[in-house]
């Protein structure tokens, strides 16, 4: 292997594969290794390095850099390994007769390897297992919230959201910076990443506490902007409002109740067709005197964009002719089939981007709307077939993954252009960097049980660490019926996991759908049909007092909510973390998955079975106190603790600073 050095960048050549590392911010190493004459410049996910300095040696048996404590050595023979001081964080799995490892060499099997895919390659990339837990990744709909042992598809769907980050137990973080389709395996005999198409392997770690890990990691791929205030409480949705006169009447019934409401969701078919972006007059005639009145109960109004344009809408010709939509590989041009027959906008292609601003500005924007609701931003397919598409930026199979970030990017630069500040759209999908956008990430259309909601648990976590801090669910689960026994409790216990969750959103699909639609045509704002009423006064009495009191204790804690929003903002933490994430030293922490902190003080603990009234609490080393109410103190340890149906047991941390002048 020959080797050379550049400033900051440790080069090697062996054969045809050319390999480039180089300092990419703090602690921290970016690895390029490619079968062509030079690297892409596509976009990716990791923005410009922070300035620095690393150290390049070239010595008998290999070579090595170094960037802070972090160091990479490469062998002669070609295997990489990773070191925090002296201590191996990660190392290349190699089986062929480099002589790495110390095993046999008959199976002609490398950590890096490249198998032809048209003018491209299908990579992939194999890691050494070790005694780890892993964890980030996005969010999938799955109970786990440690990933050792799962596999993982790394492509975007309705309700999964792959951002391919991860933060281990062993103290180092390592972010795959590729946007294309493929899967991560986190086996036990060794990690293995595979990318369907690409023409380059090219990865970034890091080390350091998973505090240290997030704030690196989130400096080269962009943090989440200040979260405005007034928009800290209830958000108030369904299926859907069908008038302006029906979202009038939900935000004047709010008030008239004396329950401060933040923001109200305008969501699908409020247009004529599929892809119009503007509301249908004979349903919506007067948008602008709406959001006035709104503005004046203190309501922001957010409006559902889709990215779907059915043939028969009038921007379909147009986009058509401009190649602003997404191309497919064979047959027909389709791309989705719900109630049209309709193809998606390009996100990746910045002539689309341009032209569904205008629409959005002129329909919308204007009348005071100032928020929207990005809703299918995988985006979705009537199947996944990822090969079947491809992007202004390349086929799906390469590409695939930058969408929802890129169709996030266009609003909140096109917004902040016309000097809005306080920017907060709401996506259904996200990548890396998709939190500098200004993107609230939310889990997708999932079902109304206790099941799914231990998997939004898990995954709201995982999120967060993948870097993506403003996160929330449909309240109750979007799939429901809210005859079904036991849905009033279900609906209380999510209500109160959604309290002390990032934004407190009350959304879903309320069945039975018995309630028929305005109009009998198949099109236009009265054409699809509507759900049971989903706000808080339609459950009952008995439940109806406690979303109130939750509602009003969310309220009370806006100070400390703001407190722990301006810390992502600063410093790219989540806000809801993993035990561990404020206890690394603790080794029960890295264990617990059905807790989770808020900020640094407030432990939750949420109820997630039916008809659970008692449940476990493990309180880490320190001193804690029952949330509200405070009263007496207690030390870390194992406890047993009561559920009522109007209670979620939260505990604060009492502060080493608190009591002192």
């Amino acid at each position: 292997m020959f080797f050379s050095t550049e400033e900051n960048a440790l080069i090697a050549r062996a054969g045809n594969e050319l390999i480039r590392i180089e300092r990419w911010g703090e602690n921290a190493l970016r690895v390029r290794a490619t079968m062509n004459r030079a690297f892409s410049e596509a976009e990716k996910g990791l923005c410009a390095p922070p300035s620095g300095r690393a150290r390049a040696e070239i010595g008998e048996s290999g070579a090595s850099i170094v960037n802070g404590t972090l160091r990479c050595f490469i062998h002669e023979r070609g295997w990489m390994e990773f070191y925090d001081g002296e201590r191996l964080l990660l190392k290349e799995y190699y089986r062929d007769f480099s002589g790495a490892n110390g095993h046999s060499p008959s199976m002609k099997l490398c950590a890096r390897e490249y198998k032809p895919h048209g003018s491209d390659y299908a990579i992939t990339l194999r890691f050494e297992a070790a005694e780890e837990k892993l964890f980030g990744m996005g969010q999938y709909q799955q109970p786990q919230l440690d990933l050792k042992g799962c596999i993982l598809e790394l492509a975007q769907r309705n309700s999964q959201i792959s951002v391919p980050f991860l933060l281990s137990s062993r103290g180092y973080g390592f972010l795959l910076n590729h946007a294309g389709v493929g899967e991560a395996a986190f086996g036990a005999n060794f990690t293995q990443w595979r990318e369907v198409c690409s023409d380059e392997i090219d990865y970034w770690i890091v080390s350091g506490s998973p505090k240290q890990i997030l704030e690196r990691y989130t400096a080269v791929t962009g943090r989440a902007p200040d979260f405005p205030g007034n928009m800290l409480g209830l958000w108030q949705s369904k299926l859907r409002y069908r008038t302006q006169e029906e979202v009038l009447s939900v935000a004047r019934e709010y008030h008239r109740r004396g329950l401060p409401l933040d923001v109200i969701v305008i969501d699908f078919f409020h247009w004529v067709r599929q892809g119009d972006w503007a509301f249908d007059p004979d349903y919506f005639p007067d948008p602008a005197a709406m959001t006035r009145e709104l503005n004046a109960l203190g309501t922001r109004c957010m409006v559902s964009v889709w990215p779907t344009v059915d043939r028969k809408s009038v921007n379909f010709a147009p986009m058509r002719e401009r190649g602003l939509l997404v191309r497919t590989e064979r047959g027909s041009v389709q791309c989705f089939d719900f109630q049209g027959d309709t193809v998606i906008y390009d996100a990746t292609n910045p002539a689309a981007r341009d032209y569904l601003w205008e629409q959005i500005e002129r329909n919308y924007y204007r009348n005071g709307i100032d928020g929207f609701w990005l809703d299918e931003a995988e985006p979705e397919y009537c199947a996944y077939d990822f090969d079947h598409f491809r992007y202004d930026a390349g086929p799906v199979a390469k590409t695939g993954n930058l969408y929802p970030r890129a169709h996030a990017e266009g609003f909140y630069r096109k917004m902040k252009e016309a000097g809005q500040r306080d920017i907060v759209n709401l996506t259904r999908s996200a990548w890396v960097g998709s939190a500098r956008c200004g993107a609230v990430v939310w889990s997708g259309d999932i079902l109304s049980n206790f099941e799914s909601l231990r998997d939004q648990l898990a995954g709201g976590l995982n999120i967060g660490i993948a870097g993506i801090p403003w996160w929330t669910t449909d309240t109750g689960g979007f799939f429901g019926d809210v005859t079904a026994p036991g849905f009033s409790e279900l609906l209380i216990r999510w209500f109160e996991f959604s309290v002390f969750s990032p934004v407190l959103r009350l959304h879903g699909d309320r069945g039975p759908h018995d309630i028929p639609c305005l109009s009998s045509l198949d099109y236009g704002g009265g054409f699809s049909p509507t759900g049971r009423d989903n706000e808080l006064w339609s459950y009952g009495e008995e439940t109806y007092e406690i979303l109130k009191k939750f509602l009003f204790l969310r309220l009370s804690m806006k100070d400390y909510l703001k407190e722990v929003f301006a810390e992502a903002s600063a410093k790219g933490y989540p806000v809801m973390r993993p035990l561990f994430f404020e206890f690394p030293e603790d080794p029960r922490a890295w264990e617990i998955s059905d807790e989770y902190m808020l900020g640094s003080r407030l432990l939750v603990a949420p109820v997630l079975y039916e008809g659970m009234r008692r449940r476990s609490v493990y309180l880490p080393k320190g001193t804690w106190r029952r949330f509200p109410g405070g009263g007496g103190t207690l030390p870390g340890g194992e406890y047993e603790t009561d559920a009522p149906l109007d209670e979620i047991p939260v505990f604060e941390r009492v502060m080493k600073t608190e009591g002192k002048n």
